[in-house]
């Protein structure tokens, strides 16, 4: 069992560093279903689960976030406004989650992937145009390309206290619901979205589990064997995120979302 935990830690935080989901959104359902299959994880609960979740996801986005930052992905600007609305959303949602059900729990983690999964066929805008006409004006040079965008900062703070409210609930990280948001409504590149999104997942990943570990969500006995392997898939993740394109890794994140949120909402049914 420790071999695969290692195992489950290693391939979530790999999957969620490429995608900037930071694992949790692999991790939650894994855990679901080895709960529901091995006799050896009938210590899981969906509050254990999401407990687990957002302490194993601090180490996956300190390992990527150190490796974004080393290459100047991150735009730490965004991402400190994300922080504002994020943190205390977390720390909300993590109180609610003590009050879900496990079919509650899947069928709402399975609708919401759906969903996200499908706001990626919506027609992006072309690169240097807006869809809100104010806010904080961003320019990043990446390998030599110049990228622009826009962010109305009453808007990012609104969206990351909702999306850091469904985090602390759902275990989620934020980034299933964030990269999707920097990406179609701001016009952020796929890189730099994945790469802020783990730097916002780092902080808000502290203060979520926070509240978990005070209301005793945390299974401590099995939560440290996930860690080794998901700081060192944090690491390798954001690597290989450098070389693939930007489309390469939104087609990635798609066909992931709708996978799992097909899964989830059958076992939320069943």
């Amino acid at each position: 069992m420790v071999i695969l935990m290692f195992l489950i830690g290693l391939v979530t935080a790999l999957v969620g560093s490429i995608a900037g989901l930071g694992g949790g959104v692999i991790l939650v359902p894994a855990l679901l279903f080895l709960g529901d299959q091995l006799s050896t994880f009938d210590w899981v609960t969906p509050q254990s689960i999401v407990g687990i979740s957002l302490v194993v996801m601090i180490f996956t986005g300190m390992s990527s976030t150190l490796s974004y930052l080393k290459h100047d992905r991150v735009d730490k600007k965004i991402g400190y406004v994300f922080l504002i609305g994020s943190v205390p959303g977390g720390i909300i949602g993590s109180w609610l989650n003590q009050f879900f059900k496990t079919d509650m729990f899947s069928l709402l983690f399975g609708c919401i992937m759906i969903v996200v999964s499908l706001l990626f066929f919506i027609p992006r805008k072309t690169p240097g145009t807006y869809l809100f006409n104010r806010g904080l004006k961003r320019e990043k040079v990446i390998e030599g390309t110049t990228y622009t965008y826009q962010m109305p900062i009453f808007f990012g703070l609104v969206l990351s206290l909702g999306v850091g409210l469904l985090s602390g609930l759902l275990g989620i990280g934020g980034g299933s619901l964030m990269v999707p948001a920097m990406i179609l409504l701001f016009n952020i590149p796929a890189h730099i979205a994945t790469a802020t999104s783990m730097f916002m997942i780092l902080f808000a990943s502290i203060s979520s589990s926070a509240t978990h570990i005070f209301l005793g969500h945390v299974e401590w006995a099995y939560t440290l064997y996930f860690i080794p392997g998901a700081y060192l898939g944090g690491t390798l993740g954001a690597r290989v995120n450098r070389y693939l394109k930007g489309q390469a890794v939104e087609w990635f994140l798609r066909v992931l979302l709708i996978l799992i949120g097909i899964r989830l909402i059958w076992q939320g049914i069943g």
